[in-house]
């Protein structure tokens, strides 16, 4: 492990970081392409049985589901291991590669096209995801997870941790039942908020594995039980919201905003938890906001260019995201573009 406080990208990559970004490039490329996977096994089922955005579970049946979804625990496993060997601020933002993948396996699958914007959207979140990468900081020694349940347990964390139970609470049973047809940002808010959570449950489960397999056990601890149950009920809730969300919107639409909102709320929650920022120069911390801000400001690009869809052609864009389960055919155009016309088969 690396001693300096400021390392940059010149003086190199220490070998835990370096582990960590090749699990997390690999992870990326499998969790990209199973949003196109599960969405194909979505809309088989949804042209069968009830759909998952409305509250129908027919795709637990699909088994191209099922393969997505096999995917996706692989990319997750790749994804898991990444946190266990490098810090969140440098793992989670290489997740903008999926969306990449995503947009371009739906364009040629799904035949979802990104407007031009939209594609200068996924390369500002792309440009934005490097700058961080290049900026990370080096991930901290901690020899016991009695050591990762302390920094759980201090005030700022459970303030945190409170105020994301409390609004995704508030988000399920007051605003999906009104707004989560309508609104992409209920769903994907609480993914996101749940995510954070589960990412440092997640890291505490990687870093308890990983002494444990090096000859100190951790298992005989509490908190490695207590943070693994966390992860399973948080990720079970970000699979059923997840579904919805892809069911009801367009893939290339939820992908980037997904992965928008997630990175800032595991950045955030890392900052408080694990203090990343306390290891590294106030110059490394603002280039690294820079490059969060700069992903924002991609996928505001692609959400601005759906809503400039959206005025082009009014409700009939929102029909005809299932045209195809209700008689009518032709291009599956994405809300980044505008479809002129739906055609009888």
């Amino acid at each position: 492990m690396a001693t300096s406080q400021t390392p940059s990208w010149r003086e190199g990559m220490s070998s835990d970081n370096i582990k960590g970004l090749v699990l997390a490039l690999s992870s990326s490329f499998f969790i990209g392409a199973s949003f196109i996977v599960k969405k194909k096994g979505l809309k088989k089922a949804g042209a069968s049985g009830v759909r998952a955005g409305v509250g129908g579970y027919s795709y637990l049946y699909e088994p191209l589901w099922w393969v997505g979804m096999i995917t996706m625990i692989v990319g997750e496993i790749a994804n898991f291991a990444a946190y266990a060997f490098a810090p969140a601020l440098l793992v989670t933002p290489l997740g903008a590669l999926s969306i990449i993948i995503s947009a371009v396996l739906a364009h040629i699958i799904l035949r979802e096209r990104l407007h031009i914007f939209g594609i200068l959207g996924c390369v500002l979140c792309v440009v934005g995801s490097t700058t961080i990468v290049l900026h990370a900081p080096q991930e901290r020694e901690i020899e016991s997870v009695t050591e990762v349940w302390q920094m759980a347990m201090e005030p700022a964390f459970l303030l945190y941790a409170a105020s994301v139970m409390t609004t995704v609470f508030i988000l399920i049973f007051h605003f999906i039942p009104q707004y989560g047809q309508t609104h992409i940002m209920v769903y994907i808010g609480v993914c996101s908020l749940v995510g954070s959570l589960s990412v440092m449950s997640v890291k505490a489960i990687g870093i308890a594995l990983k002494l444990t397999l090096s000859g100190m056990n951790q298992l005989i601890y509490p908190q490695t039980w207590i943070f693994t149950l966390v992860v399973i009920t948080c990720v079970l809730t970000q699979m059923n919201y997840l579904n919805k969300a892809l069911d009801t919107f367009n893939t290339a639409v939820v992908s980037p905003i997904y992965y928008v909102m997630f990175t800032s709320f595991t950045i955030l929650a890392s900052v408080i938890m694990f203090k990343d920022w306390d290891r590294q120069s106030p110059t490394q911390v603002v280039t690294e906001m820079c490059g969060f801000v700069t992903i924002l400001s991609g996928t505001f690009l692609l959400h601005k260019t759906k809503d400039m869809a959206d005025g082009s052609v009014g409700n009939s864009l929102r029909l005809s995201k299932h045209a195809d389960e209700d008689g009518f055919s032709g291009a599956e155009g994405i809300p980044l573009r505008r479809q002129d016309s739906l055609r009888l088969p």
